[in-house]
């Protein structure tokens, strides 16, 4: 049985620092990788993600897929054996909270006629 392959992998967050390098299988997920990110989040941060929905891992300019495994995102070239692999990490809110948090203005509209009639 051939020895599964293994990827050292470190997040590196918007304002330059990082998280890890870990040790991940290849077999794990892109899912399973956010988690980690979540709850080894540093403390004392502005920016916070609340769950794995709000965070976007990014691999060679690549937004991953939850679904996807480490294997398929590595890319076959400009990888060194033995090296750590850099994923950057992006916090986006849920649009579902951005929505709400709106103001509407729920004013009526002037209606204003410009009509003219000679």
């Amino acid at each position: 049985m051939p020895e599964e392959e293994s990827v050292d992998i470190k997040f590196r967050l918007y304002d330059g620092s990082d998280i890890g390098p870990f040790h991940y299988s290849s077999s794990s997920t892109v899912d399973f990788l956010k988690q980690r990110v979540v709850s080894d989040w540093p403390k004392g941060k502005t920016v916070v993600p609340k769950g794995i929905n709000e965070v976007k891992l990014i691999s060679s300019g690549k937004i991953l897929e939850n679904s996807k495994t480490v294997g398929q995102c590595k890319t076959p070239f400009g990888e060194v054996t033995g090296g750590v692999t850099v994923m950057h990490v992006v916090v986006q809110p849920s649009l579902a909270k951005t929505k709400t948090e709106k103001k509407v203005d729920k004013a009526p509209k002037a209606v204003i006629c410009t009509c003219t009639i000679l």
